[in-house]
């Protein structure tokens, strides 16, 4: 079960001749809450990239490029998730995007051998003083695939 306020949007890749195309986010989508930044993050294979919590940030978050694992802890008090973990896969098979409140902890884990490159649509632009960090071993989590 995803946890409260999250957002899965499928989302289309259109094969031409000599390429692709692969769908972000529109302006009028659910889960579009603003435009601040967008930026790619890559992950080598194994590698964990954790924790994360952005106050005010909501993410919107696509792997183009690869396959990487997303784990989650809501320590949101009153949240109807509270104290719970999520963990999915993205990629491009399924491809689909992921909304993901602000007050979530996050990290990642690269899954492809090659390359895994992470997209964010950010709702506001880049802050450090809302940004909070935790070591990996400060939330218990579970790093095999789901």
């Amino acid at each position: 079960m995803m946890l409260d306020g999250m957002i899965k949007t499928d989302l289309k890749i259109i094969s031409t001749g000599n390429g692709s195309v692969m769908h972000g986010i529109k302006k009028q989508d659910n889960g579009f809450m603003g435009f601040g930044e967008m930026y790619n993050s890559t992950v080598e294979y194994g590698a964990i990239k954790a924790w994360k919590l952005h106050r005010r940030m909501t993410l919107n978050l696509i792997v183009p490029i690869g396959k990487v694992l997303f784990c989650f802890f809501d320590l949101r008090k009153g949240s109807k998730t509270f104290n719970r973990s999520y963990k999915i896969i993205l990629s491009q098979n399924p491809y689909f995007r992921l909304t993901v409140p602000s007050e979530i902890w996050f990290g990642f884990k690269g899954l492809h051998e090659e390359l895994n490159m992470i997209t964010n649509v950010a709702n506001i632009s880049h802050d450090p003083k809302e940004l909070m960090r935790k070591e990996l071993h400060e939330i218990e989590m579970d790093w095999s695939v789901v």
